[in-house]
């Protein structure tokens, strides 16, 4: 089997899908597509407080978003039924290797400190950074107002994101947060000027919260492909799941849904 070579803007994500593993007798060995069929569902980690991608909606409790809907299409695919596993970002290696799901599907970003241990499909996504700043904010109105003496840009620790604004800011100051939702937090009580966060997160702040702008840079900044991850070293699973992204680009599923859910900017080509 031909290894495929994925690039996507600013990164290079190289997918290994391997030859067919075979055991000692010569026969193939176990993967979960065969334990998927067996028990007829498909165990699916989520983030259900990823807006528009994985996102329990508090009003009703249900679950929504494109990779919700995908989901079901794979589990449809595959003659299954889908059965979704809430998890974090933070359980996402630990779910992973230990048989907690099948698939991560909720916009895992392909970096190589995670290719330690997963394997990543071709991407669907890619998104940059966006900042989320107040309407009525007296001196940041673009992107280009962030970066001065005075402003504080608030990160979360471990994102990719911190580095990167590290790098990039010259004269704002930046700060480290542990949660996710401290960003806004400091935000919205004055502590802070700006936060950042990807695109379909800054898009649930600009539609949900009154008080909140989206701000985007005027060039891509540090895009990041957004892939579905999968137990490492199954190759006959990954292949399988490669095949459900190829379908999706091909037929129109994934525009459908990304367009449904407010994410048709950052479809990966």
């Amino acid at each position: 089997m031909r290894l495929p070579l994925l690039r996507s803007v600013g990164l290079l994500a190289v997918v290994l899908a391997a030859s067919v593993g075979i055991d000692s007798a010569g026969a193939r060995a176990a993967s979960h597509l065969d334990s998927i069929q067996k028990s007829g569902r498909l165990r699916v980690c989520i983030w259900p407080a990823y807006f528009g991608i994985t996102y329990r909606n508090p009003r009703n409790g249900q679950l929504e978003g494109i990779d919700i809907d995908l989901a079901h299409q794979l589990a449809s695919d595959l003659k299954v039924s889908a059965e979704f596993v809430d998890s974090s970002f933070a359980d996402l290696v630990k779910n992973l290797t230990t048989d907690a799901c099948d698939i991560a599907m909720h916009a895992v970003g392909v970096r190589p400190d995670r290719a330690e241990h997963m394997d990543f499909s071709a991407p669907y996504l890619v998104s940059g950074i966006y900042a989320v700043a107040p309407r009525t904010h007296a001196s940041i109105r673009t992107w280009a107002d962030i970066d001065q003496p005075g402003h504080v840009v608030v990160v979360q620790k471990g994102t990719y994101m911190e580095p990167v604004m590290r790098e990039t800011l010259k004269k704002a100051q930046v700060a480290v947060v542990e949660d996710f939702k401290q960003r806004e937090q400091e935000v919205e009580s004055g502590r802070a000027d700006v936060f950042m966060t990807d695109y379909p997160y800054g898009q649930r702040m600009a539609t949900q919260t009154p008080w909140a702008t989206l701000l985007a840079p005027p060039t891509p900044l540090a895009p990041t492909p957004y892939a579905y991850a999968v137990p490492k070293g199954d190759s006959v699973w990954l292949a399988r799941v490669n095949q459900f992204v190829s379908d999706i680009k091909r037929d129109g599923r994934l525009t459908t849904y990304a367009e449904k859910n407010g994410l048709a900017p950052i479809i990966a080509p």
